[in-house]
């Protein structure tokens, strides 16, 4: 019967912040108290902050390490375990890999990744090589030709806890802007007017045809196997309106105010990103994470592309108007976990799993994570 008390910790708990000691037995809170101990083998974290470990739905971190340049492919298994690292690293204690399935470009790097990626989530795992917890999040790209081949293929993966539906045709929802959707399709290389104008035409007509039969499927499968539905990129009343339709659960990143005033009055979960929020706004001109969060119109960060960016944006979130750092840290820990049905974790509370972080304020003003426990082992 393994034990381990922490004292003189300041706790982060569901609704306030005290100064108390928490009891970890056998992977799980066993107790949290107000106060000091005066057992001799209890931690002295010297009054830094414990709060649960973070829960992210969607990063595309794994990614990065997959094809750490245009036209490298890096090996699955290392790519994973970096990138497993580095969740520890960011206090992240439950990660849902988030594969992309359907590739807009033919041929395109995730093409070649998907398969890898997901075996390698798979072996690593089994394998007893990972510091944290990884499940899998399939992101559907309704428009690909491709998508319903890959679909079928892992729609009943025993790891599969999300789906979402996205389409990322130029014109609408994320890319309205097409100056701006031209400076990030140009990050590997430019293209001429007409080439640009050619691969705009070429989405187009594969959203005609594809995107509505392909998404009426995906929404069907996943519905029949209870895995919780995730909408992407909602910008109009009509898109939210398609996703309430579908029983989708959460809204993933909306552009506009109206697009997530939409979801939360249809009581839809509603996620934004990290970096948006350490940025101060969205890389592609959309509305920034601050201003749904002073309209108390966010429930959930994701990382999306930073791991690091979860624990900073809670911090940033917990100094606006309305918020404390107790409902803050709830966006990256008790939401996400019920959004998806984890019930055992997410909060430092009796009975949970112990999955912890204690956490510092530099001197530059930064929170850092020290330790992060998994089910009360150190895993980072």
């Amino acid at each position: 019967m393994k034990q381990s008390i922490i004292r003189n910790a300041r706790i982060v708990a569901a609704n306030e912040e005290f100064s108390g000691t928490v009891c970890v037995q056998d992977g799980m809170i066993q107790s949290v108290d107000r106060g000091d101990t005066s057992l001799p083998d209890a931690q002295d974290w010297g009054g830094d902050w414990l709060i649960p470990g973070l829960v992210e739905l969607h990063t595309d971190n794994l990614e990065k390490h997959l094809v750490p340049r245009p036209g490298v492919m890096w090996n699955a298994h290392s790519a994973m375990m970096v990138h497993d690292a580095q969740c520890a690293a960011a206090g992240i204690t439950t990660v849902l890999d988030s594969v992309v399935i359907g590739d807009l470009d033919a041929g395109g790097a995730r093409t070649q990744t998907q398969h890898t990626s997901i075996a390698a989530l798979h072996q690593c795992r089994n394998e007893g090589l990972m510091r944290v917890e990884h499940l899998l999040h399939l992101r559907c790209e309704v428009s690909a030709p491709d998508i319903l081949e890959a679909f079928n293929q892992y729609a009943d993966d025993v790891l599969l806890k999300l789906v979402s539906v996205m389409d990322h045709t130029p014109g609408q929802r994320q890319w309205r802007d097409l100056k701006s959707y031209r400076r990030y399709s140009e990050r590997n290389g430019s293209y001429t007017d007409a080439e640009f104008d050619a691969m705009i035409a070429e989405r187009r007509a594969d959203q005609q045809a594809y995107a509505l039969p392909h998404r009426q499927v995906i929404v069907k499968a996943s519905r029949e196997r209870n895995i919780p539905l995730a909408s992407h990129d909602d910008t109009l009343l009509s898109d939210v309106e398609l996703a309430i339709a579908e029983g989708v659960a959460i809204s993933e990143f909306p552009t506009t105010v109206a697009a997530a005033q939409a979801a939360r009055d249809a009581g839809l979960a509603i996620v934004m990103g990290g970096p948006n929020m350490v940025k101060g706004g969205s890389h592609s001109g959309n509305v920034s994470a601050a201003e749904l969060a002073q309209h108390d119109l966010m429930d959930i960060f994701s990382s999306d592309y930073v791991p690091s960016s979860l624990l900073m944006a809670t911090f940033m979130l917990g100094q606006l108007d309305g918020w404390s750092l107790p409902k803050a840290v709830r966006t990256v820990t008790r939401n996400a976990a019920l959004a998806i049905g984890l019930r055992d974790r997410g909060e430092v509370a009796n009975g949970l799993r112990a999955d912890l972080l204690r956490v510092r304020m530099t001197q530059v003003g930064t929170p850092m994570v020290l330790e992060t426990w998994l089910a009360g082992q150190r895993a980072h």
